[in-house]
């Protein structure tokens, strides 16, 4: 930031660091130890689609890029009440243990990173990586494009939190992951895919 910048009080916004999308894996493996959640298989990516055949072909382009190959994922498109779309990547249930993660990872890394170097960017909103407990309680690590921070959301049922949850992921993973402090970033994401 330059001196003018500061005088006129701009700031440049933080990039994302979408690398920190790898350090996932090893934060499940913490996740389960800790507090018994698991990784669903699943994953997605929110971004607002822009209008036109640009947009349409690159985003033809990402499903077709994420679904190549014997293992690939299962990939959807929806779009939310909000008029997002979330880029969907089905895996079968994970163990931590399993690579498979690592490959849902590098698939969400892929379409963030797709979406980036075609212009996009401005579009993209959030990644998301849904977590279950034994006991059906439901997690997904958030990872938000523009502050390149992680968050927990934990839905407890129509327009319910688990606050409790979400805090102790938050501090299970803080020494893992770089998670968001200001909670009102803290975004709910009702009806997302995969909680």
């Amino acid at each position: 930031m330059g001196l003018w910048d500061t005088i006129t009080g701009r700031s440049k916004p933080k990039q994302a660091n979408l690398d920190a999308l790898f350090h996932v894996p090893s934060a499940a493996i913490t996740l389960q130890t800790a507090l018994g959640l698991t990784p669903t298989g699943d994953g997605s990516v929110c971004y607002r689609g822009a209008a036109g055949a640009g947009f349409a072909t690159t985003q033809a382009d990402l499903v077709a890029l994420v679904s190549e190959g014997p293992d690939a994922p299962r990939v959807t498109t929806t779009t939310d009440e909000f008029g997002f779309t979330w880029l969907e990547l089905d895996h079968d249930p994970l163990d931590p243990a399993n690579p498979e993660l690592t490959s849902l990872v590098t698939g969400l890394h892929a379409v963030n990173t797709t979406l980036e170097e075609q212009g996009f960017g401005p579009g993209l909103l959030c990644s998301l990586v849904p977590f279950v407990g034994a006991d059906g309680r439901h997690v997904g690590l958030v990872y938000l494009y523009k502050q390149g921070t992680f968050y927990p959301f934990a839905p407890a049922g129509p327009q319910k939190r688990d606050n409790l949850l979400e805090m102790q992921v938050r501090d299970t993973l803080a020494r893992e992951l770089p998670m968001e402090q200001d909670l009102g970033r803290w975004f709910a994401i009702w009806g997302a895919p995969g909680l």
